[in-house]
């Protein structure tokens, strides 16, 4: 399972980026949209996936490091912060602006989900309760910066031109319902499959609240 987990995340990356993705990302939000979920909200929890509990696991390792809350709100910051306009154009504009963007998205991504889904099992349920609530606060800002984008009356970027068949705006709709859709379902999941490990967790009662 872990093996099948990190091949699919490799693959989704080579996909994202090495595909015809990249090249279309200067001209169709939806692109780098595409991107960007397919970077933090699949490929991430995928490569988590691989590791988590297994010998390669940080966070066996250094616990201390991988805090889920802490985690989710470096994600809103990366985020948010990439999707101003200014750092926004640098990533659909220059190379080196993209890889920068992609490289932050991925690391930030996988410090959540190792937070969340990494560790030991057995070690009670305050790490996955606290994961749970990690992905449900990365699941609100992404959907509000999702709906920013899905219902805006207008184009939120100068430097959109948008593509053959489609307006600036009716991209950015769809780059927002791109956002709304794969990263709803894959932090809903992720939180719905901690939920359900948490509930078949044991609760030890120590011997003095017999």
């Amino acid at each position: 399972m872990r093996h099948t987990s990190m091949t699919a995340g490799c693959l989704i990356l080579a996909v994202v980026w090495l595909g015809p993705l990249p090249a279309l990302a200067p001209h169709a939000f939806f692109a780098h949209m595409i991107m960007h979920m397919g970077v933090v909200a699949v490929a991430a929890p995928l490569l988590a996936l691989g590791v988590s509990g297994g010998r390669y696991d940080p966070v066996l390792q250094t616990p201390r490091w991988f805090a889920a809350i802490p985690a989710s709100v470096v994600e809103l910051v990366v985020v948010w912060a990439w999707h101003a306009p200014v750092l926004h154009r640098e990533a659909r504009h220059c190379v080196a602006g993209l890889v920068a963007e992609q490289g932050t998205f991925l690391l930030a991504g996988l410090w959540l989900w190792l937070s969340a889904l990494g560790g030991k099992t057995q070690d009670g349920g305050d790490r996955t309760a606290v994961g749970i609530v990690g992905l449900l606060l990365t699941a609100m800002h992404m959907t509000l910066l999702g709906a920013l984008f899905g219902l805006a009356p207008r184009p939120l970027y100068a430097h959109a031109d948008g593509i053959d068949g489609l307006t600036a705006l009716e991209d950015q709709h769809l780059g927002g319902a791109v956002m709304l859709l794969v990263g709803g379902l894959s932090y809903l999941t992720g939180g719905l499959g901690l939920t359900a490990r948490l509930l078949r967790t044991p609760v030890i009662v120590s011997r003095g609240q017999e």
